[in-house]
């Protein structure tokens, strides 16, 4: 995967077409990569999700429109960027702005620029990554499950997971059958162990977000879901230190490092595995990994 070309073709699929009617699914298409892991790297690398890139370039072309004081009217500008009305376009542009379109007719050097970006990724330090290749067969899992969206999951998941241990790792938190149920379960199968995203097919710029561990069999209690990742090679990054900035910096690293350079594996299918050891996750020496399903090229 030459991760680094592909994300410069996708920012010029994306110029060419800012005015058409397209998303993350049209852009990931245009580079031949996973709309899954295309998202995903892109807001690692860029900082900004594409419908956020899409959003800004369209707004910032919007202002200097505004600006030229033509015969174009709010309606047309809205119609011309892709929004509905013309009152869903002037907030957009006020918050982009900081200004309304009338106020930046009148004060034009108050213009929020933004710039196409210029992709460039060094490979900076000394350190290896370290990781492993192992074959792993399929796997049946069981957990909780939530969709997130791509634009705001670096803050959701978190709470996701404060939500999971607020619930159900408090040793009182059992009140009934169907607690003692889901209690027994989370034990038995290491529940919390694995955090699996998967890609959600049916809906644009959203994926499946599991807290998982190993199904073991027998009954499922109600609101945990069985799953299973298929069998396949996996590239299992080691993380070290405490969370959530170890495996942040690890999954920077992967998308940064790992796959510009990368001349031996491609991705398998659209699923990444989080795992988890025991322990203080807040320990200097706490163990983490992200796992990576490949095809050797």
């Amino acid at each position: 995967m030459d991760w680094l070309a592909s994300l410069k073709k996708a920012i010029d699929y994306m110029e060419e077409n800012l005015l058409a009617d397209i998303g993350a699914a049209e852009v990931a298409d245009a580079v031949h990569i996973s709309s899954f892991y295309f998202q995903k790297g892109f807001k690692i690398v860029t900082g900004y999700s594409i419908g956020e890139y899409l959003r800004n370039r369209r707004l910032y072309l919007a202002g200097i429109d505004v600006i030229k004081g033509g015969e174009e009217k709010i309606i047309d500008l809205a119609y011309k960027y892709g929004y509905d009305t013309p009152e869903s376009f002037t907030r957009a542009f006020s918050r982009f702005h900081g200004l309304s379109p009338m106020q930046l007719r009148t004060q034009p050097h108050q213009i929020k620029v933004f710039q196409p970006l210029i992709i460039k990724i060094s490979i900076l330090g000394g350190n290896k990554m370290d990781f492993t290749v192992e074959k792993r067969q399929a796997m049946k899992m069981i957990g909780f499950e939530r969709v997130f969206s791509y634009d705001s999951s670096y803050q959701e998941i978190p709470k996701f997971w404060n939500e999971f241990c607020g619930q159900y790792c408090r040793r009182s938190f059992s009140s009934g059958p169907a607690d003692e149920d889901i209690r027994q379960t989370i034990a038995e199968c290491m529940v919390g162990e694995y955090g699996v995203c998967v890609e959600e097919e049916t809906v644009e710029n959203q994926f499946r977000y599991y807290i998982a561990g190993v199904y073991q069999g027998g009954k499922i209690p109600e609101g945990m879901t069985v799953f299973e990742i298929p069998a396949s090679e996996w590239v299992k990054f080691k993380c070290i230190g405490p969370m959530p900035e170890a495996l942040q910096t690890v999954n920077t690293r992967i998308f940064k490092e790992w796959l510009p350079g990368n001349q031996e594996f491609d991705i398998a299918f659209h699923i990444n595995i989080e795992w988890y050891s025991n322990g203080d996750p807040q320990s200097d020496n706490y163990e983490s990994g992200i796992w990576l399903p490949v095809k050797r090229l």
